[in-house]
């Protein structure tokens, strides 16, 4: 498992304000060369807590570390991941979707809303 991933998890309890509405259960099946790592996520009212268990979830997310660790750094974002099946779910799909939020924009990239009112700012 890489640092990138181990960061990730480390800090997603920190992430918990923007889920603030949000309750429910997401393992990673994180797969790579020797086998898989799991990683569970419990969220109640935005409450999150990481462990590394392997039980059942509202959502099962399998994909491989390398992809995982593009999502980490932004290069990718979940949704169109699921949609290129570059991950593969089972599941609660609203999780999904709420995942977006946890991973970091792309490299370069900027919010509609962040970008509108930085444009606003230079006229």
């Amino acid at each position: 498992m890489s640092d990138v991933t181990r960061k990730f998890f480390a800090e997603l309890p920190r992430q918990g304000r923007v889920l603030k509405k949000t309750t429910g259960t997401i393992r990673f099946d994180l797969d790579h060369g020797h086998g898989t790592d799991h990683w569970f996520i419990s969220i109640t009212n935005g409450d999150i807590r990481v462990t590394r268990e392997e039980r059942s979830a509202d959502i099962v997310i399998r994909t491989d570390n390398a992809s995982f660790d593009r999502m980490v750094l932004g290069e990718i974002k979940p949704e169109p991941a699921w949609l290129r099946n570059e991950l593969t779910s089972e599941g609660e799909f609203r999780l999904i979707l709420l995942l977006e939020r946890l991973f970091p924009e792309p490299p370069g990239g900027h919010h509609p809303r962040a970008f509108a009112r930085e444009q606003g700012r230079r006229t």
